[in-house]
């Protein structure tokens, strides 16, 4: 057995132990193994990313859970991952080529940016990775995936033409959100609503035919003027009723639109007056498709102004035009007013950019087995940590929309369709012999499908889509992963569509797609996804939708398809002011940092204390310190251990350690034993909900203030006595209780815990696979000697704070008395000595002291600290302790007045009540006594 170091030092500790497990393949699952299965998938951090405090937070949580169950007796998969992140890794790509090369994308076309992507992934992304096994993550990194593995790429594509043939998948015009700075296409749930400051621009539209009179219109946007076709106003507001059906001339540039009526106009907002710019807006397009009113667009793809008729805004940004639209409103006079107005304005998830809602031909998905997916829920077959969570994922998906799936970026799961290149609709009879339509095909959706009849192939699925643009009919699509259908495709003069998938549809698979056959078998569903609430629609509820609709399970029944059994909602991490963590702000530490300050250990645990669960969290790297100190603090102990011989259990012999291998127990090897077997029902209840926090917590309590401060302190008493007999029974409860400690503490702490295992020759295999420690079955004669220990420790806790108030310093010794009339203490006289570093410890139940001497009431009576002190000081003490006391006594006398608790509590209750009411009333007797005797 090695002597640990004087100090604990995780720099040489924690490298040399992950590496050790990884050299023995510890972490990795095995797939035929007759153990019960417990699986997690990690959520996959993007390949552009680098670890944050999130990330530390999700990962040690996954961790624990991971390394728990290892030592619960599970085959235990963690799969670990990445996501390929499309916008993110080419926007990433793009600033990189502009730094180094000063080139953009369409300068080096698709095909040569790919390549560079590659080449800038190959060099540059996965860095978290590495990260993350600095942090003592125990994924089977074996298993690693990544969304653009061939295979998984494979699958994707698979999904979507099995979804296109469902009808599920169709592509249509529809007013969308658009991304001006990244230029693509984003679903409903990539869009951020933030609260903006700004102004509500009153703008008078002349009516037609009576000159000089105005209709005002309130609105936020006066850049988008040139796209209004018609304003609107609600059918029951008397204050236009008769304007309905007239025209007004639009100021920017001067042209007539109708006025309509409209039930979905809000006659309360500004005038009661809307300007419907069809192509801008989502409730402006509804209103302009009732009413048949042009689609006008004004904004290019970057949000540029498009609209030559108005010289003063064309091509100036977007948000510069509002300023100079305005401005020309109020030189012609047909700006009334411009008022400070806060709104709601949707932001892009992915560059933090206002959106633009956009008519656009896209891809979009009608999501399947939405019913199911609610119902795996609220039957508890998927069960939500905190539960609140299940009801804002009922709300998503009572009110699910359809999902626009494409996106106008380069880097992603390219389409899986070809469209015909001339871009107009082929009608069956035009197509070659091959092409001839099966007659046996449904309709669908208004379009015709028919098949490639001349390949023995896999049937590729033709849609001939009733789009119209420009007085044409579009085109005739095509969705397969088929090579030879591909192949067959392209020479009759098809194309792949541009655009690239979603990066969530690649991840709503992961759950079951990162396995294969035999894994899956095994280990899916999965046990628990640990996740952010705020990708609950992005990723969770998809990926409950997408297993119980691709039914990747053992069998076809709902249990066995889901891709989790419980999901577990994080809190965010915010500053010590509330702030949410950012760079611009500078109040994002660095993990890393962290790590090399505090040790991966302490900066795990710092952080799981202060992780209350669903909330968010207020960091503090004090927190962390404390972490890095309760690793000291159970280092120091272990080394107080190993100063008195080897550990009285033999390795592997932990689970036949039972109440008679201690032998003769004193009364605080007993508390102890109690309070460990209470730790470990309260850790149990703590893992079964999900409170990582309550669990670190009650494990700091146990150890720091228990375990070290209270027993190992006592039971010096009898490990530096002459009796044998007694410092071996101190010292094997210490050896048991020390490696229920560290396996209790292993999922928290993983590197120390491993170390002080090895160097007190605790087991013969790594901790990892140790089991749980038992609660030790205590006598009813143990627990009654219990009692006393309690009150021993209460009033040791007083006679030092006397010490404290008196000025006298903890490490010098001092002179107790202690008037009690408890019997049984006289044998505990050393101990209570000890505990109170006292030169001399006096138990006498008539013991008289001075005029001043400090003195505390306590459960065992009175405590007395024999010094000299200032006596006004003393009687000021005194008169603030009566005052505490007599505040709790008069809380349990209003208790005991009220009937309604006295007949309706338990009589054992009521009866403890009446024992502390006298026992409060006793207290501030003694004191007042020893106040006036200052006198």
């Amino acid at each position: 057995m090695a002597e640990p170091s004087k100090t604990y030092d995780p720099k040489t500790v924690e490298p040399k132990w992950y590496q050790r497990w990884i050299d023995n393949r510890d972490f990795e699952a095995d797939a035929t193994s007759k153990k019960k299965p417990f699986s997690i998938v990690m959520p996959p951090p993007n390949i552009t990313g680098v670890l944050t405090l999130g990330h530390v937070l999700n990962n040690s949580i996954q961790d624990i859970l991971a390394r728990r169950a290892r030592m619960q007796g599970f085959e235990v998969l963690w799969l670990p991952g990445m996501d390929h992140a499309g916008i993110g890794t080419q926007t990433a790509v793009e600033k990189w080529l502009r730094k180094t090369e000063g080139i953009t994308r369409h300068d080096l076309g698709r095909e040569r940016f790919l390549e560079r992507v590659l080449e800038w992934q190959d060099k540059h992304g996965g860095i978290i990775i590495q990260q993350l096994k600095r942090l003592g993550c125990s994924c089977d990194w074996s298993r690693q995936r990544y969304t653009m593995d061939e295979n998984y790429a494979r699958a994707v594509a698979e999904v979507f033409v099995d979804l296109y043939k469902k009808d599920l998948i169709y592509r249509g015009r529809r007013m969308i959100n658009w991304d001006p700075a990244a230029q693509t296409a984003l679903s409903d749930e990539e869009v951020i609503n933030k609260p903006q400051s700004g102004n509500l621009y009153y703008v008078r539209y002349e009516i037609v035919d009576q000159p000089g009179k105005f209709l005002e219109v309130a609105t936020t946007r006066p850049e988008t003027i040139m796209a209004d076709t018609g304003v609107a106003v609600h059918p029951k507001d008397r204050r236009y009723v008769d304007l309905v059906g007239k025209e007004v001339w639009r100021p920017l540039p001067r042209e007539k639109i109708p006025v309509v009526a409209d039930d979905a106009i809000d006659p309360e907002f500004g005038t009661g007056v809307l300007k419907v710019t069809p192509a801008h807006d989502k409730l402006d397009f509804d209103i302009g498709q009732r009413h048949k009113l042009p689609v006008v667009d004004v904004l290019t793809a970057d949000g540029k102004i498009n609209c030559p008729g108005v010289p003063e805004l064309h091509g100036l940004d977007r948000f510069e035009a509002r300023k100079q639209a305005a401005e020309l409103l109020e030189a012609s006079g047909l700006l009334a007013k411009a008022e400070p107005y806060e709104n709601s304005v949707g932001f892009s998830d992915r560059s933090d950019v206002p959106i633009e809602p956009r008519l656009s031909e896209q891809w979009f998905l009608r999501y399947p087995k939405t019913k199911e997916a609610l119902a795996v829920v609220k039957k508890h077959l998927i069960r939500f940590f905190p539960k609140h969570w299940e009801k804002v994922y009922e709300q998503w998906i009572k009110n699910i929309q359809d999902w626009c799936i494409s996106r106008q970026v380069w880097w992603g799961h390219r389409i899986p369709v070809w469209v015909h290149r001339t871009g107009s609709l082929v009608r069956p009879q035009t197509l070659p012999v091959k092409f001839l339509p099966d007659f046996g095909a449904a309709d669908r959706g208004g379009g015709k499908e028919v098949s490639l009849s001349g390949l023995a192939t896999a049937r590729t699925f033709l849609r001939h889509e009733e789009l119209y643009r420009d007085g044409r009919a579009m085109a005739t699509y095509a969705a397969t992963t088929d090579r030879a259908e591909i192949a067959e495709l392209e020479r009759h003069g098809f194309v792949q569509d541009l655009d690239t998938l979603d990066t969530w549809f690649s991840s709503w698979l992961w759950a079951y797609e990162t396995m294969d056959p035999k894994t899956r078998k095994k280990f899916y569903p999965t046990s628990v996804l640990v996740t952010a609430p705020d990708i609950i629609f992005f990723w969770v509820a998809r990926m409950i939708i997408a297993g119980l609709e691709f039914k990747p399970g053992k069998t076809a029944k709902m249990e066995d398809n889901i891709p989790f059994h419980d999901v577990f909602f994080t809190g965010l991490i915010r500053d010590k002011q509330g702030r949410k963590m950012s760079k611009s702000l500078g109040n994002s530490p660095d993990p890393l940092e962290l790590i090399d300050k505090y040790g991966a250990d302490g900066l795990r645990f710092g952080l799981m204390r202060i992780a209350p669960s669903g909330q968010d969290i207020r960091f503090d790297e004090k927190q962390i310190e404390e972490g890095r100190n309760f690793a000291t603090k159970l280092w120091n102990v272990a080394r107080f251990r190993q100063m008195h011989g080897s550990t009285q259990i033999a390795p592997g012999k932990l689970d036949r350690f039972n109440r008679s291998s201690f032998g003769e127990l004193s009364i605080y090897a007993i508390e102890v034993l109690a309070q460990l077997n209470e730790t470990i029902d309260a850790i149990e209840k703590g893992y079964r909900e999900y409170q990582f926090n309550t669990v670190a917590q009650r494990l700091y309590d146990f150890i720091w203030s228990d375990y070290c401060d209270w027993f190992v302190e006592a039971a010096k008493t009898e490990i530096f006595s002459e009796d044998d007999a007694k410092k071996s029974s101190a010292l094997a409860v210490m050896d048991y209780v020390l490696s229920a400690i560290v396996r209790l503490l292993h999922p928290f702490m993983p590197h120390i815990t491993e170390e002080l295992w090895s160097l007190l020759g605790l087991g013969k295999n790594s901790i990892q696979f140790a089991p749980l420690p038992k609660k030790v079955a205590l006598k009813d004669v143990d627990l009654k000697k219990r009692k006393l220990v309690s009150p021993i420790y209460e009033s040791v806790q007083a006679g030092r704070n006397l010490r404290a108030q008196a000025r006298v310093a903890s490490n010098q010794k001092a002179k107790y008395a202690l008037r009690s009339k408890q019997s049984g203490l006289a044998s505990e006289q050393q101990t209570i000595a000890r505990l109170l570093n006292a030169s001399e410890l006096v138990i006498d139940s008539k013991f008289k002291a001075g005029p001043g001497t400090p003195i505390a009431a306590t459960p065992l009576g009175e405590i007395l600290l024999i010094v000299e002190v200032d006596r006004a000081a003393e009687r000021e003490r005194l008169d603030k302790e009566i005052v505490k006391v007599e505040d709790e006594l008069r809380a349990v006398e209003e208790k005991l007045k009220n009937k309604s608790f006295v007949d309706r509590a338990p009589k054992q209750v009521v009866e403890l009540h009446r024992q502390r009411r006298a026992n409060f009333a006793e207290q501030v007797r003694k004191l007042k006594e020893a106040r006036d005797k200052l006198d």
